[in-house]
């Protein structure tokens, strides 16, 4: 990824036009209320896709749908970025009927996470920025960093993150510069090998995931060890890895402590409880993006260079 030669998406002004659409699961008008007043408060004009309000089964009507509506608003030159509604599961059955020519064109920013990481991981390797931040849906219960950053991120102010860490042995100090990538560890997982696929060579990886068994963040964990994509990465942001499940039988280690285990071999900084993911406050990240990530035992700072 060529961050010098990149063409990015042109920040928003008031009076332009976000695209909500659901490239997932199935919502209602009803339950976009609170961010089609969000972004109207940012002074944006708001346009819904013909997936708000669709259904097929648990999506937002088929594949075929989902994947037009998404190419409408990728192509239509008014719409100067694109919201997700939501996320659950599909955005993996429509990417390939997606065409980025006009896209590559004229770039414009994509925001979601969870399920969108598909998308985020292909704009990535066409060398175009993306926001990892906050869908539509529940917008609202979020903290106000959540909004604050989002808004920053689409209005060119770039949101540099900091929080303080309290030592602990699962952290490595160091500092690291390199392109920001990433996003739901699950579907990393699910797109290794497909054209979709991050590069993983000297970046600095950002996970978090929900509601996964601790046997499963390990089997992933293991897979990405073995596979020799952990030992090329520059540095590691471990975010809310959230609802965690077990066996009856404990598997006996945390999420974070599974994690830390298949990269401590490596000498890259690696920091843990980042405010981003499935968790209340979900600050925008800008993936695509050169980064410096320093971790010290009392403080993470993220800065975009």
């Amino acid at each position: 990824m060529n961050t010098t030669n990149q063409k990015l998406p042109k920040k928003l002004k008031k009076g332009d036009t976000i695209a909500i659409v659901s490239t997932a699961r199935k919502v209602s008008i009803k339950e976009l209320a609170p961010a089609i007043l969000f972004a109207e408060q940012m002074g944006l004009i708001v346009y819904l896709g013909k997936t708000i309000g669709a259904e097929k089964h648990q999506y937002a009507g088929d594949d075929v749908l989902r994947a037009q509506d998404f190419q409408d608003a990728l192509d239509t030159p008014h719409i100067k970025a694109i919201w997700c509604a939501r996320g659950g599961y599909g955005t993996i059955r429509m990417v390939d009927l997606l065409n980025f020519t006009k896209f590559i064109e004229r770039p414009k920013w994509l925001i979601g996470y969870s399920d969108i990481t598909v998308l985020h991981s292909h704009i990535n390797k066409l060398d175009i920025p993306t926001i990892h931040g906050q869908m539509c849906l529940e917008i609202e219960q979020k903290s106000k960093a959540t909004r604050d950053t989002l808004q920053q991120a689409l209005f060119g102010e770039t949101p540099h993150i900091s929080y303080g860490f309290e030592s602990s042995p699962l952290s490595r100090d160091g500092n690291a510069t390199g392109t920001l990538v990433g996003g739901n560890l699950s579907v990393l997982y699910s797109i290794i090998d497909s054209p979709s696929e991050i590069d993983w060579y000297g970046k600095i990886l950002f996970i978090e995931d929900l509601d996964e068994m601790l046997y499963h963040i390990d089997r992933m964990m293991q897979n990405l060890k073995r596979s020799g994509r952990l030992k090329t990465l520059a540095g590691l942001i471990v975010g809310g890895m959230s609802e965690m499940r077990d066996n009856t039988i404990a598997f006996g280690s945390t999420a974070h402590e599974i994690i830390f285990e298949a990269v401590q071999e490596y000498q890259y900084p690696v920091c843990f409880n980042f405010p981003a993911g499935h968790i209340q406050d979900n600050r925008a990240l800008v993936f695509g993006k050169q980064v410096t990530l320093a971790v010290s035992s009392k403080k993470v700072d993220l800065h975009y260079t």
